[in-house]
């Protein structure tokens, strides 16, 4: 496996860690404790280290399966998760900005990962209004201090968030974590320069594009899983991604060359980049994706 240091962190992290939002069951299967015990085995095997989860991927779901199946070596894994949604039911959550509710949620959130630490605390996807907060910084900074909190990030949306970016070290914040695949490439204009320059890790989620990326589906095809979050994009959004995708196969992706092997080591190559977080749904699709890394 190979490995970065994540900006200002310091932490050594696998170029490639374990996203697991479909952990919650917003992709269309639902994960028994058995399964994802062998996908984070696979990873381990790997040598891979990071994984990110959220306190929204389920009511805590993802977090308490993971939390389980990392239980034995800990200490191990840079584990990355999030704040600032409550989960209600598959695609209904609230927000929760106040340094009380995030309290909450942290605690929760150590709960279920059943540790008494956090390496990466990410603001998730909050408004620029929730983001500025004082009381809420504030409070990050003092969980820091206990050692319930070793780094605090930002989970940016949209994906040319620039004011909070830009506000990120004032703030405590270490890392960015932004949407960023041959497909999304918006952060590499203005993003990706500031945390060049602030050096901040930048963990790319969602670099095969939601699957789009991944060669499996062609133009036509449509996602009628309700409980799949690609089911809730607009249909002819989707039929222009699966087309531009198919072209980018066409005319990028060296003949024979896996196209999600090429997609990960696509965004890898940006310096920017510190660890793409890809979701895997079984041990192949972790062994296949690590294999990018190793062939590139």
């Amino acid at each position: 496996m190979k490995y970065r240091i994540l900006g200002m962190t310091g932490l050594k992290v696998s170029a490639m860690g374990v996203g697991t939002w479909q952990f919650g069951g917003e992709w269309g299967q639902a994960f028994t404790q058995a399964v994802v015990n062998e996908i984070i085995d696979k990873a381990r095997q790997l040598e891979i280290n990071l994984i990110d989860t959220a306190e929204c991927y389920g009511n805590h779901l993802s977090e308490s399966l993971v939390g389980t199946a990392i239980r034995s070596d800990r200490h191990s894994w840079v584990v990355a998760t999030k704040f600032g949604h409550q989960f209600h039911a598959n695609f209904n959550r609230s927000d929760h900005w106040s340094a009380v509710e995030v309290e909450r949620s942290l605690e929760a959130s150590l709960k279920a990962l059943q540790t008494d630490y956090i390496d990466l605390y990410q603001f998730h996807s909050g408004s620029n209004t929730a983001f500025d907060n004082p009381e809420l910084w504030q409070a990050l900074e003092k969980w820091v201090k206990s050692g319930k909190v070793r780094f605090v990030g930002l989970s940016i949306s949209p994906n040319d968030n620039i004011y909070q970016v830009e506000r990120a070290a004032a703030v405590g914040a270490s890392t960015i974590q932004v949407v960023y695949n041959r497909l999304d490439t918006q952060p590499e204009a203005h993003i990706f320069p500031i945390c060049l320059d602030q050096n901040l890790g930048v963990l790319a989620r969602v670099p095969l594009a939601s699957g789009f990326l991944s060669g499996k589906y062609k133009p036509g095809m449509a996602f009628t899983d309700a409980d799949d979050v690609r089911s809730r994009r607009d249909a002819a959004e989707t039929e222009e991604r699966l087309r531009l995708a198919q072209e980018i196969n066409r005319n990028e992706v060296p003949q024979g060359m896996d196209m999600a092997a090429w997609a990960l080591a696509w965004c890898l190559r940006h310096p920017a980049v510190s660890c793409v977080i890809p979701g895997c749904k079984s041990p192949a699709q972790v062994e296949a994706n690590a294999r990018a890394l190793l062939e590139n």
